[in-house]
């Protein structure tokens, strides 16, 4: 049934033809009012790209919508709007995926996650991601500290002729009580100065239709629909920008940030139990600024600042498991400073150093309130001689841990002072990277590259200190990773196939003392964290994109991604979980996505497909998951009106109402729609 639905949604496209791959981005011609972009091969590293009007076009709410139409990604939802949406790349595991708000990253020390569902996509322009790192020497040491990275770029404010005010304003709504507004107001100060702001609102009940059905030894156990309960949020967020040039050709931009939510956490539906009563409260602030100069014709300079502070309330009311309510609090600092100098024409160097403090702080008993110094340096040189390009760099880390504990005088139910409970083992660690690319032919736009890296990682706070999830005894974790793939682009003038690509990487990653969390019983933020002694990755990831333009004006733009991925865990010789998948890896998983649009007109279409996995290293048929896909479409038509544009979209997803967990007992949505008006002036 899957395969003939999928062929049969899918026929009529050219998926067949190898496509231009997403991040070549140099010239820009215009057909027909079109903006139709190709480029010539720049990227040492793998990298995959979504921006500007193909962004714009995919069915997605949120930038992990997005990101699922990557190859080599696995994103970990737990339903609905409100759901925590958490990715991973290459089955490292989340915490290796680092993830960059306009250059510099969004930290989590608590638990290292970061919710991707908090990020609009309506003040976006550009999602990329990159295996290993930035092909770009000219960055601050915390490019270096990830094996992979998801960059979002927010979409810096540009003026036309003698424009001064850019307003955009959206509202969505649909299935789950969906009410979106947001506006994006900027404004042009001077001819090197410019302001934008941001401001969204997000209510929904969450709730939805779905199945529930259990198969074991191959007979029903049961099979009920029910409605999906505590998926509600009410979320507001503020985003406040400066930006500005100097005369010395150089940048800079001052950004403030602030969310607030409340949500319900849908739990897991086990044991009969259909409704759930905990809450979560959330509210993120950090403001951030960088500042880019060419000091002199060989040398740059960047500096990059940050403050952030979180806080996390948990509620569960639910007294039959436990009565808990608890806060917490998260503050970091963050300083870097990077130094570029270009040795010859086609040598440069770079050294790179930042320095970060984390603080974690809870209304806990006995809590150790630890705090956390981490200084990062990491010398780096690139080459692009002829046609071989190069790139190696050497990381330091120095992590630093201290912990408190108050101590508590239970007879007299007074807390005694602070005292120390001594000092974490301090972690220093080297880890190089090596990436080359070569051209072999210097008429045809074809590179083959190869990349070597090794990363080191500390556990969070969470994994080492909190309560009932936090353990102690866990190592750090090391990963090591090989690369090797091509790229091919070939463009054709005066055709109606206007260009085609490919991008191809196969690799092994090993992975030690690899750190897993799962979620353990019915409550969404208890979880247990452990480690698995040494995993082996095989992989391969395939994308492809394709460009046609068709009489009549009639542009059409396609997009296929493909992933296999054998996740194995070697770690215990003799036990059943040895050689098993580990959880929710799938070894086959694709995505496909195509935009046709015909003067005002505009048709998306996209489709996901995630093969057979298991939720345990034991691949036992009691831990068996069948696959999963869904097919979204969406319609558009557009308006001008003078300087103004309008635009009405309407979409559906799930099309064919496929019921699926992307986490076991974590059911997701089923067919649902949306409506959404958007103006720009």
């Amino acid at each position: 049934m899957f395969l003939s639905r999928a062929f049969c949604t899918i026929l009529f496209l050219p998926f067949c033809l190898i496509s231009l791959s997403q991040n070549k981005l140099d010239s820009l011609q215009h057909l027909n009012e079109v903006v139709v972009v190709g480029n010539k091969y720049k990227e040492v590293i793998p990298s995959q790209k979504l921006s500007g009007k193909e962004l714009e076009n995919l069915n997605t709410f949120s930038v992990a919508d997005a990101i699922r139409y990557f190859s080599g990604i696995q994103l970990k939802d737990y339903g609905g709007i409100g759901g925590l949406k958490t990715v991973d790349i290459r089955s490292m595991g989340t915490n290796h995926t680092a993830v960059f708000y306009d250059g510099i990253q969004v930290v989590n020390a608590q638990n290292g996650q970061v919710d991707l569902g908090k990020f609009s996509m309506e003040n976006v322009e550009e999602i990329s991601l990159y295996n290993g790192q930035k092909s770009d020497i000219f960055q601050s040491a915390k490019d270096y500290a990830s094996a992979g990275s998801i960059y979002i770029r927010s979409r810096r404010p540009r003026f036309e002729g003698r424009k001064k005010t850019n307003l955009k304003a959206s509202f969505k709504t649909g299935s789950f009580d969906l009410a979106n507004p947001s506006i994006l107001w900027e404004q042009k100060i001077t001819d090197k100065i410019s302001t934008s702001f941001h401001a969204e609102y997000l209510n929904s009940s969450g709730k939805y239709k779905f199945r529930y059905r259990k198969v074991l030894d191959g007979l029903v156990a049961w099979d009920t629909t029910a409605v999906r309960q505590n998926g509600d949020i009410e979320a507001f967020r503020l985003e406040a920008g400066l930006n500005g040039f100097t005369d010395r050709n150089g940048k800079w931009n001052v950004k403030a940030y602030y969310y607030d939510s409340e949500r319900g956490i849908p739990g897991a539906i086990v044991n009969n139990i259909w409704k759930f009563s905990q809450r979560q409260w959330d509210r993120n602030f950090f403001v951030q600024g960088s500042f880019q100069e060419q000091i002199t014709d060989r040398y740059e300079f960047q500096v990059n600042a940050k403050y952030g502070h979180d806080y996390l309330r948990y509620l569960n009311p639910d007294t039959t498991l436990m009565l808990i309510n608890n806060e917490y609090k998260q503050q970091d600092v963050y300083l870097s400073a990077v130094n570029k100098y270009r040795i010859t024409s086609w040598w440069d160097a770079s050294l790179a150093i930042d320095y970060q403090w984390n603080m974690l702080d809870a209304d806990l008993r006995d809590f150790v309130h630890p705090k956390r110094h981490t200084v990062l340096a990491a010398l780096a040189t690139a080459f692009d001689w002829n046609r071989l390009k190069g790139q190696a760099s050497l990381l330091g880390t120095f992590v630093f841990d201290k912990v408190t504990r108050i101590q508590h005088n239970f007879e007299e139910g007074q807390s005694l002072p602070n005292v120390e409970t001594g000092t974490p083992d301090n972690k220093q660690e080297l880890t190089p990277a090596i990436f080359l690319s070569y051209q072999p032919f210097e008429s045809h736009d074809f590179n083959i590259r190869a990349f070597y890296k090794r990363i080191f990682r500390m556990p969070t706070f969470n994994d080492l200190y909190y309560t009932e999830v936090g353990n102690i005894a866990l190592k750090p974790e090391y990963t090591t990773q090989y690369n090797a793939g091509f790229q091919y682009i070939k463009t054709f003038p005066r055709k109606i196939l206007k260009s085609i690509g490919l991008q191809t990487d196969s690799y092994f990653i090993k992975v030690k003392n690899k750190i897993v969390c799962n979620p353990k019983g019915s409550a969404l933020f208890r979880a247990q964290t452990y480690n698995i002694g040494f995993v082996e990755i095989l992989g391969i990831d395939v994308s492809a994109k394709a460009e046609w333009l068709f009489p009549f004006g009639i542009q059409v733009n396609t997009n296929v991604a493909y992933t296999y991925q054998k996740a194995r865990d070697f770690s215990e010789p003799g036990e059943v979980t040895y050689g098993g998948q580990i959880p929710y890896i799938p070894w086959h998983s694709a995505s496909a996505f195509m935009n046709a649009t015909y003067k005002t007109w505009s048709f998306n279409y996209s489709f996901i497909y995630v093969g057979e996995r298991y939720d345990n290293s034991d691949n036992k048929r009691a831990n068996y998951h069948q696959p999963w896909y869904t097919h979204d479409l969406g319609l558009g038509k557009e308006f001008r009106i003078k300087s103004t544009r309008l635009k009405l979209s309407a979409e559906v997803n799930n099309l064919f109402d496929q019921q699926y967990d992307v986490v076991i007992n974590y059911p997701m949505p089923g067919r649902n729609y949306k409506l959404s008006l958007k103006l720009e002036i």
